[in-house]
């Protein structure tokens, strides 16, 4: 990008950058009049922001040039803080509702000398969280769209069951959480005629939105319930199996309304992993599709389903009213099924099933990567947890569009349900694939204003450059999680709505939550955690499980305070003390500190950065660091690179690691091995550490992966392991 300042760049840099002379002169005139050549690199991107100064329209090669010029001169070290690019006013902040909240009960929970405003106080209200979780949650529980038929006797239990490490949570309260997604609410302001859900399907990108009032959804979702009392027991688990549709969603809240239990099931998943999931939920039945529609294609589903499962499926078709294959004499078509339950006379009214807090609601696979998958099961605490996350972190609110393309067998769907019902929000759904024109031109067209990406999926858009000519400009706020998100990209992503923040999460199907995420009350990095959640604690260990002290920079694996309400406190099919307690050390010697896996990285002013699993670490020449932090680097050291990651190889003599990069070239682009390693190195040396080289690059055609689309590093590393011993012998 050269090393001109701002005020250096003139008009024929910014035509190479993709602007017509006009719109070139035109920027120019607008950066001269502007007071930026006084301003730090952070307040001059705050101005060009906040008075819109890089339109949406603008080609992204523009975008780069001004950010990274205005951020030439920052140093990427543990000892700063990454650049930033949003930063919330004190009208926004009171505007939100974590904001919103602070205002209402900052004075009398901090004490009136102590609280500021949101943006100055979030510090100091975050601890109070941490201490006061009971405090906390007695009143956000005000905030949701909760209605208990029998209110719970207490909010936190941490004395009654020491097995419980995360204390028991609402002891004695009933209630259905399917029915509390349903019902008419005040406040938040949730009347029968909202507007529930909006979706279009992929074939039709010209046509209306479609639109599912609250009251229509009941209805349907009350038609389902009846149709499944007849066909099934109360407490039953029945796996759902599709597509996330609008049919998908009816079907998700029906059987948790009948008092019976959802095994979530990803569409993509093969024969095998679908009939390990069955055996292990002992499901009762599955819903699925006859076709999965995508991208102009059909793929068959029940075929999959069927040589898994050998209970009930019931079938829906991906086009019209009839299926379009062959059932067994088992099986049901979604119209026979939904005239089982119309027998009762009004089978659109429903009488939920009312159950505990602790019942089970939705049982839920972590993707691993060897044996079968772990088993979590949801409670009703956990759409509780995980709404009060999207009222906090994502300030979810009445009148917000929410999209999110996913699919209720991961974590993340059940999660944007739940979101959106549980806080007052519009459901958006494209039937259909996400990864071209047609997704854009539906989240344009129903008025998204919240837009869930995984980062994989945002690199496809900006590679393809398939959402150009739209308008994205009312999304207030992107969130991405799933895995690491690189710069560039979210810089493209943000770029799109006039640079709103983009709320990074990380958390995990058993937390029901995310432990660190973005804020709306503060100001936002690309690719970088603000916070944790709120009423979150953790710690950041170093390799001896010596917690390092609050707000030191620092690397290690997390552990994470064991109170928290959702998180859960068993497995179906493992040892869960085992899995997250066993061999963690004592916190201030009395709780035990709660595994999670991730290998962090503090900064200065407590960014944080997910270097990967505590597996995904490497040792090079003695010093620890993480296949995240390399691959930051190499992704931006050649524009022919699409992805990379980095892996470090045991010699067979036991010498130091060997640095390994994959690689996988952009479409059209060609390069070669020994080219790339050079330039790794030199990116490696100047931005990380002179003692680090690469000693292999491997162009490969693309990396495996997990079903849940992340990258297999130990494949990678047993691969290349296992061709450097042969090159050896050789």
């Amino acid at each position: 990008m050269g090393k001109k300042s701002i005020m250096e760049l003139g008009v024929d840099d910014f035509v190479k950058a993709g602007l017509s002379p006009t719109e070139a002169n035109e920027l120019k005139e607008v950066l001269l009049s502007l007071p930026l050549s006084s301003l730090s690199s952070a307040d001059t991107w705050r101005h060009l922001v906040s008075r819109k100064v890089l339109k949406p329209s603008y080609p992204h090669p523009l975008h780069q040039l001004l950010y990274y010029t205005i951020y030439n001169h920052h140093h990427h070290s543990s000892s700063s803080p990454p650049p930033l690019y949003w930063f919330p006013s004190l009208e926004q902040a009171r505007r939100g509702n974590l904001g919103c909240f602070m205002e209402a009960h900052g004075s009398e929970l901090l004490g009136a000398s102590s609280y500021k405003d949101p943006i100055t106080s979030f510090p100091l209200f975050h601890n109070f969280s941490v201490q006061h979780p009971d405090v906390y949650w007695s009143l956000v529980l005000k905030e949701l769209s909760i209605s208990f038929i029998e209110p719970p006797k207490c909010i936190l239990d941490t004395s009654s069951d020491p097995s419980k490490h995360g204390g028991k949570w609402l002891s004695g309260s009933v209630l259905n959480i399917a029915d509390c997604c349903l019902q008419p609410s005040s406040h938040p302001n949730k009347p029968d005629d909202s507007i529930a859900i909006v979706w279009r399907d992929e074939s039709s990108d010209n046509s209306e939105v479609n639109r599912i009032t609250l009251k229509q959804l009941r209805q349907q979702v009350m038609l389902v319930a009846n149709a499944i009392d007849a066909n099934f027991l109360k407490g039953d688990a029945i796996a759902i199996d599709m597509q996330m549709t609008a049919n998908a969603v009816i079907i998700y809240l029906a059987i948790v309304l009948a008092g019976c239990v959802v095994v979530s099931i990803a569409d993509s998943f093969a024969p095998k992993e679908i009939a390990t999931r069955l055996r292990v939920s002992n499901a009762k039945g599955v819903f699925t599709q006859d076709f999965i529609s995508g991208g102009g294609r059909k793929i068959p589903l029940y075929s999959r389903v069927i040589e898994a499962a050998a209970s009930k499926v019931i079938v829906l078709p991906v086009i019209g009213d009839d299926v379009a294959v062959q059932l067994r004499e088992q099986d049901l078509s979604w119209k026979d099924f939904l005239s089982s339950g119309s027998q009762n006379s009004r089978s659109d009214h429903y009488s939920p099933v009312y159950q505990s807090i602790d019942s089970v609601t939705n049982i839920l696979f972590s993707s691993g990567t060897t044996g079968d998958p772990k088993a979590i099961p949801w409670t009703q605490l956990a759409p509780i947890r995980s709404a009060a996350d999207g009222w906090a972190a994502i300030d979810v609110q009445v009148g917000d569009v929410y999209c999110w393309p996913t699919n209720l067998g991961w974590v993340i769907g059940p999660t944007l349900l739940y979101h959106c019902f549980l806080n007052g929000a519009t459901l958006a759904l494209y039937h259909g694939s996400p990864q071209g024109h047609g997704f854009g031109k539906f989240v344009q067209d129903a008025g998204v204003t919240i837009l869930g990406t995984v980062p994989s999926l945002v690199k496809s858009w900006k590679s393809t450059r398939c959402m150009e000519g739209l308008d994205w400009a009312k999304i207030k706020l992107f969130c991405s999680t799933g895995e690491t998100s690189n710069v560039d990209d979210d810089l493209w992503l943000s770029s799109k709505s006039y640079y709103n923040p983009i709320i990074e999460l990380c958390g995990g199907t058993e937390l029901a939550s995310s432990y660190i995420t973005g804020s709306p009350l503060q100001p936002q990095a690309f690719g970088a955690f603000s916070t944790a959640s709120m009423t979150t604690g953790f710690v950041i260990l170093d390799d001896n499980g010596v917690p390092y002290p609050e707000n030191v920079p620092c690397v290690g694996e997390v552990g994470l305070f064991p109170v928290s309400l959702g998180a859960s406190d068993r497995l179906l099919n493992g040892d869960h003390d085992e899995v997250y307690f066993k061999g963690m050390p004592l916190y201030k010697g009395k709780q035990v500190l709660r595994r999670h896996g991730d290998i962090i990285k503090r900064m200065v002013g407590g960014y944080i950065i997910v270097q990967g699993r505590a597996d995904d670490t490497m040792n090079l020449g003695g010093i620890k660091t993480s296949s995240i932090e390399i691959e930051r680097v190499c992704d931006r050291a050649d524009e022919c690179i699409l992805e990379t990651a980095a892996v470090g190889v045991a010699t067979a003599n036991r010498g130091p690691e060997q640095l390994v990069i994959f690689v996988v070239l952009k479409e059209g682009y060609n390069s070669n091995a020994e080219n790339l390693r050079m330039k790794f190195s030199k990116a490696i040396q100047s931005n990380l550490n002179p003692l680090f080289k690469v000693s292999v690059v491997k162009i490969v055609p693309e990396f495996p992966r997990t079903s849940s689309n992340k990258i297999l590093r130990r494949v990678m590393r047993d691969q290349m392991k296992h061709e450097l011993s042969v090159q050896s012998r050789l």
